[in-house]
């Protein structure tokens, strides 16, 4: 393009679609835009409502058997605003959009993305309650194979995880292991070749799409050695979960720590089948040594009566209620540390931004403008102290793991 002066507009327009684009996280998510506040502007603390599913029980026979549509909702908090700013000279605004997108708006944009990729990246400790990993003979948590890739699919599908749009984001070490490990069993040439080039996992074991992201975190385990068994049998939880009443524990659970109660097992999200293997939960916050409940995710809702063989009952996710005194355990070694590659069907996961308030005075210039579900501004401003001219960016944006259930850690050792 040829030089010109670029208006605040034309720099926000083209800001927003480098947002969007300049993230592999960032796109590989459900993002959406709230028109709701398009007039006066949200703040911190403004709250979305977002549908979930609902779930259904199937009847036998030609009767009739009319079930409530209990609509279940979660709620998203527009939470976070970031923001990046920079002085800039008169002269850098008559530069073509190109130059100018390359030498300034880029950098900016990819140092706000990054770190609002890393905030909602942070949010899957505790957003996240399925986990595979390799271990060796001692128990401990080494590289994955591909028997983990594709048990982490097997656990979306029992999960009633969609079957289209599944992603798998590696931590840049991870990746580049997996690449190794699978060379010599993956068989399609134009795959092997793209991943021969760039040294990175691209499709394949059922996943639309790898890729790596920097922002992929080290979860450290809590160091839980004794106790909390199950103080009372047959409790069970609300569907978003809740908090389980046991024996005082020794030791500590972290957010984001995966356990499992014996006897307690899944069932596919779908038949209500039990799957024969325990059911992971999450916790969902830290527990200090001695506490005598812990807070986990999915809810422990069993079939009728709560014990196995029970009929089938709406949003159900275990087998049977856990018994008193029922151990819980953890399913990664105490105080371990591994990195956290999630697979992930795309909907899980949900980034919402919103328009911040646009002022009427005291400033230059201003603009917003919203590109594929990512709402900016841009404001610039008259230093005088310094006789500059000043810019920033900013975004405003909640983020919700809406499915926990449909996302799973693969464990790799750090």
């Amino acid at each position: 393009m040829a030089n010109t002066y670029l208006t605040i507009d034309m720099i926000t327009a083209e800001a927003v679609m480098l947002f969007k684009n300049s993230n592999l996280f960032i796109m590989n998510m459900d993002t959406q835009y709230d028109k709701s506040f398009a007039i006066d502007g949200a703040k911190i603390g403004d709250t979305l409502r977002i549908r979930l599913p609902s779930d259904f029980v199937v009847t036998d026979g030609p009767a009739m058997q009319l079930q409530d549509n209990t609509q279940q909702y979660t709620s998203l908090t527009v939470s976070s605003q970031k923001n990046v700013a920079t002085p800039y000279s008169t002269a850098e605004r008559t530069m073509s959009i190109d130059n100018y997108s390359e030498l300034v708006v880029a950098p900016m944009v990819s140092a706000l993305c990054g770190k609002v990729a890393s905030t909602i990246m942070r949010g899957s400790e505790g957003g996240v309650c399925n986990l595979v990993s390799n271990v060796d003979g001692a128990g401990t948590i080494i590289s994955p194979t591909m028997d983990q890739f594709t048990g982490a699919n097997a656990v979306l599908d029992d999960q009633g995880a969609s079957m289209l749009d599944r992603r798998c984001v590696n931590d840049p070490t991870t990746d580049a292991r997996t690449v190794s490990s699978l060379a010599g069993l993956l068989n399609p040439a134009t795959e092997i070749s793209a991943q021969f080039r760039s040294g990175m996992m691209k499709s394949g074991l059922g996943f639309d799409r790898f890729f790596r992201d920097q922002t992929v975190i080290k979860h450290t385990t809590g160091t839980f050695s004794a106790g909390g068994t199950i103080a009372g049998g047959g409790q069970t939880t609300g569907t978003g979960g809740g908090n389980i009443t046991v024996a005082a524990i020794t030791g500590t659970f972290k957010k984001g720590d995966i356990i499992t109660i014996a006897g307690v097992n899944a069932v596919n999200r779908i038949t209500k089948d039990s799957l024969g293997t325990l059911r992971q939960f999450v916790v969902t916050a830290d527990v200090a040594t001695t506490a005598t409940t812990i807070p986990i995710y999915p809810g422990l809702i069993g079939p009728v009566g709560g014990v196995a063989g029970g009929a089938d009952q709406q949003y159900q996710t275990v087998d049977a209620l856990p018994i008193n005194g029922a151990a819980v355990a953890l399913v990664t070694p105490a105080s371990s540390v591994y990195r956290k590659s999630l697979a992930y069907t795309q909907k899980a996961v949900t980034m919402a931004s919103a328009d911040l308030v646009m002022p009427k005075k005291a400033v230059e210039e201003a603009a917003r403008t919203s590109f594929d579900g990512v709402s900016m501004r841009m404001l610039t401003d008259y230093l005088p102290l310094t006789d500059q001219l000043a810019t920033r960016l900013d975004v405003l944006f909640g983020f919700k793991y809406i499915r926990p259930e449909w996302l799973c850690v693969i464990a790799d050792k750090v």
